[in-house]
């Protein structure tokens, strides 16, 4: 069995009987490598589980005082608030994390199925039931437009071709350099991956609400529905087949579910500890150093971390300098205005997850990706986890939070000091008048996240939520690479890397990042 470092010192698959197994093994001739993964989000413990289970001594280093990097979580006066994200899809790509070392899933979390998916609300009152029971989803297309039913089997069977080039051909694959994209264009030029989400939706359907409701996933993952691939249609797909899950103690029981499994193989995890240094020697890297001043040497360093911080820890680099330039130079997905709120009493009414869109579905959109400004009528993403999980909340209490896309901080240099406050009453206002005409009395506890918070608490460039935003042009290979060019033995997961943001795209970047 080859282990997965190779002489050079750069990652490599594992072979066992021919097949190509990432993460499985033991050195050969009894030697012994080590990896220093920084930042524990759920690339970073995807990234750690492969490499503790290949047998290679692993430890992953976070700043924070809890491992889940943006899935972290907070408990106040008794509820349960999840920082995101909440929608998980594609379980199999969790599952084989543990089928790596002949564990089970089961064993440390247990997901639960949300349905339906989604449910939309319009301000008009329309409401439609987003779920993979082909019956029910039928009928509600049939509602809103009975025409565009068979528009919507023909758009099913696109996403089934893009999902099967996209995500199940390429989405493993790290993309080192040119040729392999030039590889790969032959699928994107099949499924025309120029246009966006929106226009190929468009072309199936017909009625401006279902457009909205087929497109608006690319906006869960940094993407304007307008402007990113028609590629991300295959996210339908995906959730068809995977369905939708939820955590039972919310999505950070994933995180210490992944922690358990991780600390079981023997791998080591370090909180509190904020890296402030990488620390170069020739084209290698040799570790890192922390705020407490603590040394730490591997044989690789792993960066979970913005793309743009990251490198700005290698210090005294002219390539790494130039690095940050060129990162710079590229367009970020915007940010995240987040409320989280408790409040008295139940809501079986009120699904897991909902959307409330505005009334200015493509100029509001506009407004975030290219004028900079907030909107006075935000589309809201509703997260209520207690109406599938009780333990969310004190009993007779319910969690809730409010997600609002926002610009990011370069386009809208908004002081959030001053102007959280307003627009988390704006959030909630649309929660009001939407959902909870009594919100106000039923208020218990309530805060905030801004894109401040994205930057300061994360690393993240001009807080954005999710990294570089996913257009053609910053895919693949023009996205961050998983292994450096320079450094041979620096690599990099997560968001900002191939295949993308969402917990399906970085568990796959840590696959892609063992390959690189």
């Amino acid at each position: 069995m080859e282990h997965p470092i190779s002489a050079s010192g750069k990652m490599a698959p594992t072979v066992e009987g021919g097949q190509s197994v990432p993460g499985s093994g033991a050195a050969p001739g009894g030697g012994s490598s080590s990896a220093i993964v920084i930042g524990s989000g759920f690339g970073g413990l995807a990234l750690a589980i492969r490499l503790q289970s290949a047998g290679i001594a692993t430890t992953v280093v976070e700043a924070r005082d809890r491992p889940g990097g943006r899935a972290y979580v907070w408990n106040r006066d008794g509820f349960t608030f999840d920082a995101g994200p909440t929608v998980i899809t594609d379980p199999d790509c969790l599952k084989e994390l543990w089928a790596l070392s002949g564990s089970r899933i089961e064993d440390d979390v247990d997901l639960l199925p949300v349905q339906p998916f989604y449910r939309l609300l319009w301000n008009d009152g329309t409401r439609f039931e987003y779920t993979n029971d082909d019956a029910l989803l039928n009928a509600e297309i049939a509602r809103l437009n009975p025409a565009d039913v068979d528009g919507y089997a023909r758009f099913l069977e696109y996403s089934k071709g893009v999902y099967e080039e996209g995500y199940l051909k390429l989405g493993a694959v790290p993309f080192l350099d040119f040729a392999s994209m030039l590889k790969a264009a032959p699928a994107l030029a099949k499924y025309q991956a120029w246009q966006s989400v929106y226009s190929k939706v468009a072309s199936f359907v017909k009625d401006d609400r279902l457009r909205q409701a087929f497109s608006f996933h690319t906006l869960l993952v940094g993407g304007n529905p307008m402007k990113t691939s028609s590629i991300y249609a295959l996210i339908h797909r995906l959730e068809k087949l995977g369905g939708v899950w939820f955590a039972r103690g919310g999505t950070n029981a994933l995180v210490s579910g992944m922690v358990a499994l991780f600390e079981r193989l023997g791998g080591k995890l370090l909180l509190g500890e904020k890296v402030i240094q990488i620390t170069p020697s020739g084209q290698r890297v040799s570790g890192v150093v922390t705020h407490t001043g603590r040394v730490l040497n591997a044989d690789m360093v792993c960066s979970n971390g913005d793309l743009v911080h990251t490198y700005g820890l290698i210090k005294a680099s002219d390539y790494a300098a130039k690095k940050v330039r060129r990162l710079k130079r590229k367009k970020f997905s915007p940010s995240l205005f987040v409320v989280h709120f408790g409040l008295k009493g139940t809501f079986p009414g009120i699904a897991h997850h909902s959307i409330l869109f505005s009334d200015r579905y493509g100029p509001l959109i506009d407004d975030i990706y290219k004028h900079g400004k907030l909107a006075a009528d935000p589309s809201l993403y509703l997260h209520h986890p207690s109406v599938t999980d009780p333990s969310m909340a004190p009993e007779g209490h319910s969690t809730f939070y409010a997600l609002a896309p926002v610009p990011h901080m370069g386009t809208a240099p908004v002081d959030w000091e001053v102007e959280g406050q307003r627009y988390r009453d704006v959030v909630l206002g649309r929660v009001r008048d939407m959902l909870i005409p009594d919100l106000d009395e039923r208020l218990v506890t309530c805060f905030h996240y801004t894109p401040q918070d994205f930057a300061d608490d994360l690393g993240a460039h001009l807080g954005s939520a999710f990294s570089l935003e996913p257009l053609l042009t910053q895919s693949a290979w023009f996205r961050g690479h998983n292994r450096d060019d320079h450094y041979s033995n620096l690599y990099f997961v997560g968001a900002g890397t191939h295949p993308g943001a969402g917990i399906p795209g970085v568990v796959g970047s840590a696959m892609a990042t063992v390959y690189a």
